[in-house]
C-alpha cells in the first residue's frame, strides 16, 4: 500500500457530526490520513469500481488527491455503520467462516475496532494483528493490535481491495465481507445514510430524504450491525 501520499481532510459524516455536537468523542482527521496514504493506486484509477459513482459521480475524473479524500469518507462512513466510529468497539459472535479458521477459542471470536475485523484476517489478508500478543488483554484495551486505528483500517483497505481489485466485485454487493454493503442486510440502509455528505470535489451528493438527524441516535445506541454476523 502507498505511503507519503498528500492527502486531504475528508468531510464529516452525519453520525460525526452529531458525536461532535454531543459532546462524544468524533472522527480523527488522523484517520484520513492513515487512508489515504494506504490506499492502493488501483483503487484510484480512471475507471472507478462499480458502485462508487453513485456516491461520487465525477470520481473518474477528479485529481488523485481528492480520490484519496473519497475513500477516507467512504471508509468513515463505513466506520460509522459498523462500530459508531468507536475505535475500541468489540463484539462477540461466532461466525461460522471465522470459527472455522481462527485459532481463537469459539467463544472468544470478535469482530473489533473502527471496521469490525477479526483476527483471522491477519492471515487471509496479511492485516497486523497478533492474538497471541492480544489474547490476554481486555476486550477493549487500546493497546491491542486489532483495536488499534491504523492496523483497523489499513486491514480494511486489504479487504476491499480483495472485493474490488482481485475479485471483480462492485463496491456494494451480497458477498461483501461487510453486511453493511450488502443491499437489503441489516444495517445496510445504516451505512448509506452515512454517504449523505460525500467531498466537494464528488459533485453531487447522494440524494435521499432520508432525515440524517433521525438516524443518528441509531447508530449511536450500540451500532447495530455490528452485531450482524459477516
Amino acid at each position: 500500500m502507498g505511503s507519503g501520499q498528500e492527502t486531504k481532510p475528508a468531510p464529516p459524516t452525519p453520525i460525526d457530526e452529531k458525536k461532535a455536537e454531543l459532546g462524544g468523542t468524533p472522527w480523527d482527521p488522523q484517520w484520513d490520513a492513515i487512508v489515504e496514504q494506504a490506499v492502493p493506486p488501483e483503487m484510484l484509477s480512471t475507471r472507478a469500481p462499480r458502485g462508487v459513482v453513485r456516491f461520487c459521480p465525477r470520481f473518474n475524473a477528479m485529481a488523485e488527491t481528492d480520490k484519496r479524500a473519497f475513500w477516507a469518507y467512504f471508509f468513515q462512513a463505513l466506520a460509522g455503520a459498523e462500530a459508531g466510529l468507536n475505535p475500541t468497539s468489540s463484539v462477540r459472535q461466532v461466525p461460522p467462516d471465522v470459527a472455522a479458521q481462527n485459532s481463537v477459542p469459539k467463544d472468544d471470536v470478535r469482530t473489533e475496532g473502527l471496521l469490525q475485523l477479526a483476527y483471522a484476517d491477519a492471515k487471509r489478508y496479511g492485516c497486523d494483528f497478533d492474538w497471541e500478543a492480544d489474547r490476554a488483554k481486555p476486550p477493549k484495551d487500546p493497546s491491542k493490535t486489532i483495536l488499534q486505528p491504523k492496523n483497523n483500517l489499513e486491514c480494511g483497505i486489504r479487504i476491499l481491495f480483495d472485493q474490488l481489485v482481485v475479485k471483480h466485485r462492485p463496491l456494494l454487493t451480497k458477498s461483501s465481507y461487510w453486511s453493511t454493503l450488502r443491499p437489503g442486510a441489516p444495517g445496510y440502509s445504516v451505512f448509506i445514510k452515512q454517504m449523505t455528505n460525500p467531498p466537494a470535489a464528488c459533485a453531487s451528493p447522494v440524494k435521499t430524504n432520508i432525515d440524517k438527524a433521525a438516524t443518528t441516535k441509531t447508530v449511536q445506541d450500540g451500532a447495530a450491525p455490528a452485531g450482524v454476523p459477516k
